[in-house]
């Protein structure tokens, strides 16, 4: 072991409604057999973490005291919040979804990573150093950095699964929203790749070049004002009656669906009072817009909407077809799977005040990396 102790990112809600971000320093196991030892090299903060991370405190209320090394960040929780809240009050929690480092230290059975490049998830990776079973790291080819395999786990498994999930389900095709994010491009790149046709929906100009520069064929842009005639047109090429939405407030989920109804009754032989026979099916998989997520129903009966979740779904893919997927992300992380970041913080700027209403807007193409 290199080290027997190690600084992490905190979170607290109080039962008085006060959000509390802090570092701590705990200390750092021995690892047990078949565990590893992981310094902590890269990071990311994905909007998942923020969940945690801030939940629904009131950034505008922030104020930071303490040291520039040593900050401790407060803020408001609103009160009304608090019940759904009950589980995690008064419990200082760590964060951080997912991250890479090296191997620095093993235990019996697990001596042969040591040195190795390997991806992890499964919390607490806010930290310097983190203890994780062997069977739960993702090694990296040689040659991989650190910060190549930060994200390997959140964002790349999620849009192979939207792609797994179609198969399943039994639709031909895809739509997504918020469709220029990282986790965007890589759909993207995997639908491009298999053959699987994609309607990608933004709501900027130069999130379009984003992905024309990507060579995406269906991009329709939300802020247009013939919005719904682009998507119309979209999915009558595509066939697509699956969605994966980020937005998860407003109408957009709506939209999709009454694009889904028209574009099945272009080809209809007869009208139907129930409309299509067309399954139309959206997923709510994000929530960047909180606002109530509003359904203007105008597209038959035939449709769901709900949500999903990458764990629960990866654990109903079985094991095989899991591992199936982690190789694809190795091989091709530099490519495929490549994150770009927009900014690099230290643990301690990662609590200044500038950075948390930075990384807090989940603004497209800011993507921000950790690096303890």
């Amino acid at each position: 072991m290199t080290a027997q102790q190690s600084r992490q990112i905190r979170s607290t809600i109080t039962a008085e409604g006060k959000l509390r971000l802090n570092l701590e320093t705990t200390s750092v196991p021995e690892p047990k057999a078949n565990e590893v030892v992981i310094r902590v090299q890269a990071t990311p903060i994905n909007p998942s973490d923020l969940g945690l991370l801030i939940g629904p405190a009131d950034v505008s209320s922030l104020q930071v005291s303490g040291s520039a090394d040593d900050p401790v960040v407060t803020m408001d929780v609103p009160k009304a919040m608090l019940p759904a809240l009950a589980a995690r009050l008064d419990e200082s929690m760590p964060v951080g979804n997912e991250g890479a480092g090296e191997v620095v230290a093993a235990g019996s059975g697990a001596e042969h990573l040591i040195g190795k490049i390997v991806g992890i998830a499964g919390g607490a990776m806010y930290s310097e150093y983190v203890v994780k079973p062997a069977a739960a790291c993702l090694v990296m080819n040689s040659g991989t950095t650190a910060e190549q395999a930060a994200s390997c786990f959140v964002n790349p498994l999620t849009s192979l699964s939207m792609v797994e999930t179609m198969r399943k389900e039994g639709h031909t095709g895809l739509v997504h929203t918020a469709a220029a994010s990282n986790l965007g491009q890589m759909l993207v790149k995997i639908c491009q790749a298999d053959n699987v046709p994609l309607v990608t929906i933004v709501r900027k100009a130069e999130q379009v070049k984003i992905l024309k520069d990507l060579a995406a064929e269906h991009i329709c842009n939300s802020s247009d004002d013939d919005f719904m005639e682009q998507l119309v047109k979209a999915l009558s090429a595509t066939g697509a009656t699956l969605a994966f939405d980020a937005i998860g407030g407003g109408e957009l989920a709506s939209q999709i669906l009454a694009g889904m109804e028209t574009a099945a009754n272009l080809n209809a032989k007869e009208y139907s009072r129930y409309g299509s026979s067309v399954h139309k099916q959206v997923y709510i998989y994000g929530g960047l817009d909180r606002s109530p997520t509003v359904l203007k129903r105008s597209y038959g009966m035939i449709w769901s909407v709900g949500g999903w979740l990458l764990t629960p779904f990866l654990q109903g893919l079985g094991q095989e077809k899991v591992q199936q997927l982690r190789q694809r992300v190795v091989d091709e992380i530099d490519t495929t799977f490549a994150s770009h970041y927009d900014k690099r913080l230290s643990m301690a700027e990662v609590l200044s005040e500038d950075a948390i209403k930075a990384y807090s807007k989940q603004a497209t193409g800011e993507k921000y990396l950790i690096t303890p």
